[in-house]
Order: structure tokens, then sequence, then C-alpha cells
């Protein structure tokens, strides 16, 4: 597959995009500075990003109320699940510096390169649907994210109330399978229905965040949890089954029984590019006992002899499926890096 190439105009906007987030962060870094010296703020404290906007944030503080702060300059890009320090102000309040994290999801962008989704996540719950129509390509990405950051993931297949067809139903089941063989645990709900009693479980005491498509009911399944979050939702592009955005940033909430729950905005592309091919392996996981046995360390997988990944799919500890998965994967590692 060829690498694509950016025309003139794409080329002329990011830099345009890239010049005004400099900028910005110079406006960001202006105020934080202006607040710090003015005297006007509070003790230091710890805090943990629940939104993120512009070039502020949205920090709660331990008795859990919510403060839009500016950024120091000389911090990383933050992100919903950060632990923070922070001094509050009448108005706006000052982060002065990011705790350890102990695990970070990111996911590439062609404009701001590899860009943090959230942080100090205990789990990942892929949300799918009978609508829009599933597709194991972007379940595996959601998974090799998920492996790679050492991020424990779930699949939740929602809207279960639209598999009435019985071949609608059979297609479904037929794709997850699978995941469920490798050892995945794998949820059935419906934000319209009552079945929440095994998620609701699975996020007891965890800090979890819903990824998945635009349109899988993400945010409904965040009002069913928590109706006073009343979150915007919206029904399928009649035009072309796809979801439309709703959540246009990460919220971070409080459940009921103590856990945290972030919602992400519908990522229709999850891109890989930013990998290498060792790291893609590894986020397949049945291909673990197999890496590092191939008769050449630079095996490809491809038609090498002595592959151990092709011994063990004649052996049947690999499916076609799952292999030809990889493949696809690896094809799309240069042709979606942005040029």
């Amino acid at each position: 597959m060829s690498k694509r190439k950016l025309s003139k105009q794409q080329a002329w906007r990011i830099q345009k995009i890239q010049s005004e987030r400099v900028e910005r962060a110079k406006r960001r870094a202006d105020v934080a500075d202006e607040l710090l010296t003015g005297g006007d703020l509070g003790y230091e404290q710890e805090g943990l990003v629940t939104a993120h906007f512009g070039v502020q944030v949205e920090v709660e503080s331990v008795d859990r109320t919510r403060q839009r702060c500016f950024i120091r300059a000389n911090l990383p890009a933050l992100v919903t699940g950060d632990r923070v320090v922070f001094r509050a102000g009448e108005h706006a309040g000052v982060i002065v510096s990011l705790l350890d994290r102990t695990t970070i999801l990111k996911r590439p962008d062609p404009y701001a390169g590899l860009r943090p989704v959230a942080a100090n996540i205990d789990q990942v719950i892929i949300v799918i649907a009978p609508e829009p129509q599933p597709y194991a390509d972007l379940i595996d990405r959601y998974l090799v994210a998920a492996e790679t950051a050492d991020i424990e993931p779930r699949l939740l297949l929602n809207k279960t109330d639209l598999l009435t067809d019985p071949a609608r139903a059979d297609a479904v089941e037929a794709l997850i399978e699978p995941y469920r063989a490798l050892g995945y645990d794998v949820l059935n709900t419906s934000a319209n229905r009552a079945d929440l009693g095994d998620l609701v479980q699975k996020l007891d005491q965890r800090v979890s965040i819903f990824v998945g498509q635009s349109g899988v009911g993400k945010s409904s399944l965040v009002n069913s949890l928590l109706p006073e979050a009343a979150l915007r939702t919206s029904e399928l592009s009649q035009f072309n089954q796809k979801g439309q955005h709703t959540t246009t940033t990460a919220r971070l909430f409080h459940l009921v029984n103590g856990g945290v729950l972030i919602d992400s905005p519908g990522i229709r592309e999850f891109g890989l590019w930013h990998m290498q091919r060792s790291e893609l392996e590894r986020g397949f996981i049945e291909f673990g006992p197999f890496l590092g046995h191939c008769k050449f360390r630079d095996c490809k997988h491809e038609q090498e002899p002595g592959c151990a990944l092709r011994e063990a799919i004649a052996e049947g500890a690999i499916t076609e499926a799952r292999f030809r998965s990889y493949q696809i994967l690896c094809d799309t590692l240069d042709a979606d890096k942005p040029q």
C-alpha cells in the first residue's frame, strides 16, 4: 500500500494549526504566570483533571469542588484522569505540576503527533453495537492500543435490543466469539433497558474509559448509569449510518459504587502508525508464546522458513482471521502515517 502524500493545502493547514497551538500555549503561559505572581491564588493542593477545554482544564479538588485552571508552560499536555498539583483562584486557578501517571492511553493525531487520550486508567471498555456496524479491524486497533499500554481491555456489546433479526444476531456473535475464546471479557447491555448489572459490577472501584465509534451509545450508557450527567446524544446519520459526534471532550464522572468513568469522544479511525511492528505483535496476545522463536530474528511472518507464527497457525494455536487482521494493521503502519 503506497504512502499518502499531503497536498500543499493540507500541509499549509497543518502548519497553521500548529502555529495556532503554539500561540495559544504562549497566551496560556502568560496568563498562568500573571496569576501565579499576582498573589491571589490559594495554597498548593492535589487535584484531578476531569475535562479539557482548549487552554484550560477542569480540575476537581479532594472535596469534589471543580474549577477551570490554566496550565504552566513547562508542563506536558494534560488529559482527563491526570493527577495534578494546583492553586485555586477566585475565577480560575493554575496547575503547577503533574503527578506521576500509572497508565496513559494515547492515539496518533496527524496534526499533533501522539496525542494522550486519558491517564491513570485501570480498564478500557471497547463499546460496539449492531449499529453502526462493528468491524474486527477497529476492535483490534483498540485492543492493541490497550494491550501495549498495559491497560486491561473489555468488550461491551451495547444496543442488544436491536438483535431481533436472527441473521444479524448470528453475524454479531460470529464477530465477538473469537475474542471471547481468547479470554477477553465480553459484556452485553442496552442503555434503553435495565440490564446494566454486569457492567456496574465491572466498573466498581475502578477507573474506566469508554471508547468506540460515534453512535455506539457511550453517552447513553453514561446517562443510564448517571442520569444526572444528562449527556447529549444523537441518532445515527440516515445518510451513512455512522455516528455523529456528541461528546467533544473526555469527561470524568464519579459513579455511585465508587468507580470513576471517563466518556471519550467517538473515534471512527484509531490509527496505529506510531507503533513499531514489534509493538503491534505484542498487542495480539495469542502471539506472545511464539514471539522470539522464529528461525530468523528479523522475521516478518510472511514467507520466511521457520516462522513460529506460521507454524502456530498450522497447529491451530492462532486463527487465520486474527493473523489476517495483524497483516492488515501491519500494512497501515506506514500507509496511515502523515507525510
